[in-house]
């Protein structure tokens, strides 16, 4: 045994890391290390000891300032994604919150002209009437909400939002419930206006 080599652990070391290669093994001219634990980091006593060297621990574990500063910077850029995704950076001020105008309650002002020709006498629709409904009976409807002065627009048979709107605006004047639908009440208030 005495011509045995003293690094020679004395077992199949065949799954123990390679040695990194010493400057026997390589070029002269590279300047590899002779001593095999230079290669790969210094030695942890001549690391640690350093004068001005603070270590950071951080949940039992020690880091170096380099760790501790990746870990820093992660830990912003995690940050100022989420500040980002909130839309902190985009520059506009939010858009302020939409207000609905008030859908009942609407005031309105007629005039009132003096006309010198009696026009001819308006007739009212004989049915109930619904938003959404067509045919002669909403054209009738139209053209005695146009009598009365709460015009619809143009009177084409359309019981549309326009006409809805003008059976509101009656159906508020008259002190009825104001839910755009040509009931019987407002039927008969409708019929009694285009008499009188």
């Amino acid at each position: 045994m005495e011509g045995r080599d003293p690094r020679d652990p004395g077992y199949d070391d065949w799954f123990d890391e390679p040695e990194p290669p010493t400057e026997t093994q390589s070029a002269v001219s590279r300047g590899a290390y002779e001593d095999a634990d230079e290669v790969w980091m210094l030695p942890e006593e001549d690391y640690a000891g350093r004068p001005g060297r603070r270590d950071i621990v951080v949940a039992g574990r020690t880091l170096t300032t380099a760790q501790a500063a990746i870990i820093g910077v992660s830990v912003l850029a995690v940050f100022f994604a989420i500040l980002a995704a909130f839309g902190v950076f985009n520059g506009s001020k939010p858009a302020p919150p939409q207000v609905a105008p008030p859908a009942k309650h609407i005031t309105t002002t007629t005039q009132t002209t003096t006309q010198t020709v009696t026009p001819p006498a308006t007739q009212g629709p004989a049915q109930p009437l619904n938003p959404g409904d067509t045919g002669p009976q909403v054209k009738l409807l139209q053209q005695a909400l146009t009598r009365l002065g709460f015009s619809p627009g143009t009177a084409d048979g359309d019981y549309g939002p326009a006409t809805k709107i003008a059976v509101e605006k009656f159906q508020l004047a008259k002190g009825l419930g104001e839910d755009g639908v040509v009931g019987p009440q407002t039927l008969a208030e409708i019929q009694k206006d285009l008499q009188g």
